[in-house]
């Protein structure tokens, strides 16, 4: 098979055969007849990991037919950081944080465009600059960050843990880096001063207190979960607040009727699989950057080995121990 197969691919009683058993497992948020689509290309990276001896992360945000057909590592950030840094694969797709843990191993970016708001809200001389101006504070840097700025950090952290990330530091105020919201969740949170930077995610900020309420206006009995890179009137008109995976825990302990999932669009869908008997209301605020990796982009970056992430060495050992200390706190409790 050569890079250009792809275009060859063909739904065939074989591939329905091969790739049953993934669409067993989205049944329920796929409509049968768009599997066809998807189906060759499930099937054809299936064999490509093979040969690579690869490995697929996707985040929750991930659409369902690559969550749920081709993912080999699934869950939010710390999940996803923490098994990227101890899996025994050759090569990893779709993950610098990766790059910075194995920097032995190849990993692949599908698109180079998949970014990230909250990234490109902050580079690493505003850190230096934030340094010089807080020199007794250190830097907390949400792992959604180049590895040029967790390179100038002193520990990452991930909405799963930042609580516990920031109160393991035992100092009186922190810079905290770059997400403003999920930093004033943290300052609720904790007796620790919080000094903020004015990075947003583009899919969370635009969730309103208004929109809360109207959901549960127009779904009575709605149980309503949150992300905290949410505004601070989303989280206080929630009933729950915290990660992905600490959304999906506490779904699985509570097994609301109804319930709205305040985050990504395609979170719901994934998470549907595993709750059958709970109606999901979706408000549907897409991530642009996520719903540019694409099952055919994945099969190209297998085939033809690109594109790769190259960190800088020293840039990557730095930054590998702020990565480092985050994994080392954990997850927080219920989050």
């Amino acid at each position: 098979m050569t890079t250009m197969d792809a275009v060859e691919l063909r739904w065939t009683p074989e591939v329905k055969r091969r790739t049953a058993d993934a669409f067993a497992r989205m049944r329920r948020v796929m409509p049968e007849i768009e599997w066809p689509v998807h189906a060759p290309y499930v099937d054809a990276i299936r064999e490509w990991k093979a040969r690579r001896n690869a490995v697929i992360l996707a985040h929750n945000y991930q659409t369902p037919e690559i969550f749920h057909g081709v993912a080999d590592i699934t869950g939010d950030s710390l999940a996803l950081a923490q098994k990227a840094a101890a899996t025994d694969a050759d090569v990893i797709v779709m993950a610098e944080t990766a790059k910075i843990l194995s920097p032995q191993k190849t990993v692949l970016i599908p698109d180079l465009e998949a970014g990230c708001s909250l990234a490109a809200s902050i580079t690493a001389a505003h850190v230096r600059l934030l340094r010089e101006r807080y020199p007794d504070a250190p830097v907390v840097t949400y792992v959604n960050t180049s590895a040029e700025v967790k390179a100038e950090s002193d520990v990452c952290c991930t909405s799963a843990n930042a609580v516990e990330v920031v109160e393991s530091l035992r100092v009186p105020r922190v810079i905290f880096l770059p997400d403003e919201y999920l930093g004033r969740y943290v300052a609720s949170q904790t007796k620790t001063e919080i000094i903020l930077w004015q990075g947003h995610c583009e899919v969370h900020e635009r969730f309103t207190g208004d929109e809360i309420r109207s959901f549960r206006r127009q779904h009575p009995g709605v149980s309503v979960l949150a992300h905290p890179e949410c505004p601070p009137d989303v989280l206080a008109a929630s009933d729950y607040v915290g990660s992905t995976a600490g959304m999906v825990r506490h779904l699985d302990s509570a097994r609301p009727s109804r319930v709205v999932l305040v985050t990504e669009c395609s979170m719901a869908d994934n998470v549907a699989v595993q709750f059958p008997e709970t109606e999901f209301v979706k408000p549907c605020n897409l991530c642009p950057h996520m719903k540019r990796i694409t099952l055919p982009k994945i099969l190209h970056a297998l085939q033809a080995m690109e594109h790769r992430v190259e960190v800088e060495p020293k840039v990557a050992a730095r930054a590998r121990r702020a990565v480092e200390r985050m994994l080392a706190v954990g997850r927080g409790a219920g989050r």
